[in-house]
Formats: structure tokens, sequence, C-alpha cells
């Protein structure tokens, strides 16, 4: 009996072993929703951190942290001090290039380009929530999309990058290189001289364009380097290389791309597109997957999520990695063979979600500034909330006006708030503004006009550093607070308000979203809700008040 009971108990105890090896989730694509491009990833252990671009927004350069790589919580920012970085003056589409994460001997290493001014840098860090250094510039790299490799065997590391054509004589439009310096890691400089990789790209007859974005991994014997090519958007693709050595030569695979959405029917229902800039890391199962940037468009080629990160499962053959061969068309799920891992107070980033920030303790490091943060603009308090100073800095400017965003992670989503404002003329304005670019956004407000309230609605006015009234209502509740709503719905936004701050009111739907693409407007940056209040060119000592945010995300794909 004795017997019978032990057998029975170790039975219990290897059903248990096996279900938390085999333990399911779902991967649900894009793993992180919005404005999160060129990602990076490095595994420590059994954690993972993941960095994207940002840009001229600040701070710069999120840090997020997974056990799963599913759930994600930001712990901090590589540039996350003015004194480490300047952005004023500059488009919010310039500022930081496709930042790249790495871990060796006890450090992390991030490489980025900061594309009009400091060139290629590095920063380092013993924490990835931070601090992370001052960036140290390499300015014999010229290019861009730095990245690193460390050689265990050797204790050598090196610094890979997208350069210009040989002798800067290219033969086309877009021929690159892929060019590579050995790095003194411990001093951060260059050793030698660089040398030349890859020329074009996969085929140099076929002139391709736009090879960058490199990596190389050590898997066996081989080195493998592999890079986006063709461009970051509907041409997007993934290559791979590889050689026996660091240096090279490096041999393109037969089969290459590895990676793409180009050539797939334009009218495939929720469709994935412009797939590439990936990086390579053995998930918790021991097996590898890729993490890369794609978008979702809402019609042709339209979006204002802008790129976002996925991820799809690597698979080998012939000891070359292809992503996801058995799938042509990216899937929005993927199932995992481990147990998922949710982190105490980290906001939902993938699938449909909604949740609601207040402001009473400190903002939410997703929170985005325009090039800096200007601490004395603002203030947090549990009674008044978010109060915002009026500037005269406007969004139109190449400065840092009186503006706080979030990113639009949906196609259909909003993004609601509780204002609190008592304005003095009709250059003062405060209110939510769904915001693309300095020329493409739409700004809800509350403002004055013949001396009483009024709610308005603007529209950018591209090229010409102003805004258009699209229509305008009175204000005759006397209570203080208004409440601000804007939605989208795909190819349109829609714009509410509660002047009672209970019962809501349509101000104005069916507002064309195309306005807001990237696309239509140009650059790698994807749209933002933002609080936003500003005196338009006149000094004043008014400000506003948001008592709170509010996100919904509500898309079609999720609801299968």
């Amino acid at each position: 009996m004795k017997k019978r009971i032990a057998s029975f108990a170790f039975g219990l105890c290897c059903f248990a072993l096996s279900h938390s090896l085999f333990a399911q989730t779902t991967l649900v694509n894009p793993i992180l929703t919005g404005f999160y491009p060129d990602p990076s990833i490095v595994r420590v252990g059994t954690d993972y951190y993941l960095v994207n671009s940002t840009f001229s927004y600040f701070p710069g350069i999120p840090v997020l942290h997974s056990k799963d790589l599913k759930n994600w919580k930001q712990i901090g920012n590589v540039i996350d001090r003015p004194s480490q970085m300047d952005f004023m003056g500059e488009r919010l589409t310039r500022g930081l290039f496709a930042p790249a994460i790495h871990y060796y001997k006890g450090l992390f290493y991030v490489t980025c380009t900061d594309i009009d001014h400091d060139g290629n840098f590095i920063a380092t860090a013993k924490n990835p929530a931070g601090p992370w250094s001052n960036p140290v510039r390499v300015p014999q790299v010229k290019g861009i999309d730095p990245s690193l490799y460390f050689d265990e065997a050797t204790d050598k590391a090196y610094i890979i990058y997208n350069s210009d054509a040989p002798d800067r004589k290219p033969l086309y439009s877009g021929h690159r290189t892929i060019q590579i310096y050995e790095l003194d890691y411990k001093t951060l400089k260059v050793v030698g001289e660089q040398k030349q990789l890859v020329n074009g790209g996969v085929d140099l007859s076929k002139k391709p364009v736009w090879i960058e974005a490199p990596h190389i991994m050590k898997v066996k014997d081989w080195y493998y380097l592999y890079a986006a090519e063709g461009g970051t958007s509907m041409n997007h693709t993934e290559v791979v290389f590889r050689s026996k050595s660091v240096l090279g030569p490096f041999v393109p695979y037969e089969n290459n791309p590895i990676l793409t959405q180009r050539g797939l029917p334009a009218d495939r229902k929720d469709p994935i597109t412009s797939a590439g800039h990936a990086q390579f890391i053995e998930g918790p199962d021991g097996k590898w997957y890729a993490i890369f940037l794609a978008v979702r468009p809402y019609e042709g080629d339209y979006y204002n999520t802008g790129r976002e990160t996925f991820i799809a499962p690597v698979t080998w053959k012939d000891e070359w990695p292809i992503v996801d061969p058995d799938n042509k068309v990216i899937p929005y799920t993927y199932p995992a063979a481990w147990k998922e891992v949710k982190q105490k107070d980290a906001l939902p980033q993938s699938g449909n979600f909604a949740y609601t920030l207040r402001f009473d303790k400190q903002l939410d490091p997703s929170f985005l500034f325009m090039r800096t943060v200007d601490s004395s603009s603002f203030s947090l308090s549990k009674k008044a909330g978010l109060t915002m100073k009026l500037k005269p800095e406007t969004v139109m400017d190449l400065s840092n006006p009186s503006f706080i965003g979030k990113r639009q992670q949906h196609l259909y989503s909003s993004a609601e708030t509780e204002l609190t404002f008592a304005p003095k003329s009709e250059k003062e304005k405060a209110g939510l503004i769904i915001f693309q670019d300095e020329s493409h956004f739409y700004y809800l407000c509350q403002s004055m006009s013949q001396g009483k309230r009024v709610l308005q609605l603007h529209k950018g006015k591209p090229r010409e550093k102003a805004m258009e009234l699209l229509t305008e209502v009175p204000l005759t509740s006397k209570a203080g607070k208004v409440g601000l709503r804007i939605s989208s719905q795909g190819g349109t936004y829609s714009f509410s308000y509660a002047d009672d701050a209970k019962n809501w009111k349509l101000l104005k739907d069916n507002v064309d979203a195309k306005f807001l693409s990237t696309k239509e407007a140009g650059g790698f940056i994807g749209c933002l809700y933002g609080m936003y209040a500003t005196s338009s060119g006149e000094p004043t000592t008014n400000s506003a008040s948001f008592e709170y945010l509010t996100y919904k995300g509500d898309d079609p794909m999720y609801k299968k």
C-alpha cells in the first residue's frame, strides 16, 4: 500500500513538472503596439531587455523588461537627462535612429545614432533601468544603425553599421554597405581600420537598396550577419549571410529574404506589412525567435500607429535561420510552450486593452515630451492632477512646448481627459491633441472667442507653421471642468466633449485620419495623444489642469 501511495505521489509530481515545462501561453502581435520602431533585444539569464527608437522625443530610447517575451514593462530610458543629449531645433522625425542593446561581462551597452548632431555613440549601464552613462561618441563610425558583437572566444568586440557606398560613389540610389571596426570595449574606441562586409546587399547586380540594421551572432561554427534590406516600407525585408570568420567573407543565403511581407495580396484581411529590421534571440524554451518591426495599415499603406514591435519563431534549415517558414502571412498570435510571467504595475502592451492614468504621484515612464523636459513647466498633485503652465512655444515650433504625449497604440482607440482651464485671451489654449508631426495634427481645445469661452477643433497646416479652425462651439455650462475625448476609427477620427464633465456631445466626426498617416506626413514616427497648453507666442502666467488620461484600444483583429 505504501508503495502504491509513493508511486501515485511520484506520478503527481511528474505530471506537475511536465505541466509546468509545457505550460502554454499565447504571444500576441505586435508585442509592443504603437510607435515602438527599430527593436533590439538582449537576453541576460532569464531576463529580456528591449529598446526602440524615439527620434526627437524625450526621454529617449525606452528600456523594457520581460520574462516571457509577451508581458513587457518599461523600466527606464537610456537618454533621461537633458544634459545627455540636445534635440532642440530638430524635427521630431530626426534625433535618435535605431538603437541596439548588448550585455557583456556585467555591463549593458546601447549603441545608437543621433542623426543630425552627435552621430554614432555608445552608452553603458550596470543596471538596464539606469542610470545610463553620458553618450560616448564614436566619430570614426560614419553611418547609421550601429550594433556590437562580443566574441567571447577572443574577448574582442566589434561595431557593425550601415555606411556609404565604396569610395562614396554609389552605383544607384540607395546603394549602401555594411562596415565593421574592431572596438576596444573598455575604452569604447575603435581599433585599426574599418572593413567592408557587404556591398549593396544580397546581389549587387540587382541593385539592392538600404542594407541596414546589421547584427552579428555566432551559432556553432558560423558567424551570421543579418540585416534589413529594401527600405523600411512596403518592400522591407530581412536577409542573412554567414562566414567562418567575424571579418568575412560573408556569403548570402541562396533563399533570401528570410523575412518579408512584400508581394502578398493587397486585399488580405487585417494585413501586416513592412516587416524587417529583425534581431534573433533564444526564447525561454531554448528555441530561436525574431523580434522585428512591421506595421498594421487600416487601408493600403496608411497607418497612424507608427512602426510596431513583432515576434515570430525562427526555424533552422541547413544551418540557416529562417523566420517562420510555415506562414507567408505573419499571424497575430503564436502558441508558446512556456509559462506566462506578468509584471507588477506594468501597463498592457499587446492585444486590446484600456487603462486610466492618474497624476497624483509621478508620470508613467512611457509619457513623451518634445525634444527635452522642462520640469518647471508642470506639476503633479492628488487634488489638481497634472497642472501644465501655458508656454509661448507651440507644437509647430522646433522647441519644447507644454506637451506631454502617450502613443496611439490601436487603429480603433480613444483618449479622454478632464480639463480645468480659464483662458484669459484668444491666444491661450489648452486641451487634447492627436499629433503626428509639427504640421500634421488635430487639436481639441478650450479657448476664448469674442470674450466668451469656446471649444475649438484645429487642424495643422503643412509647411505653414499655422493651424486652421475647423469648428467652434460655445461653452455654456458654468462648471469649471470640461471633458475631452478623441477617438480613432481606422481612417477617421471623431472629437467629443462634455461641457459639464458628464454628458458627452459629438463635436465633429468622420475627420480624415490619413492626414495624420506616416504615408501622407512622411518621416518615421507614429501618432501620440497629447495634453497640450499654449499661449501662442505670448508670455502668460496661466495654467491648465488635467485630472486623468484614459486610453482604450479596441482593434477588430483581436476579437476573433
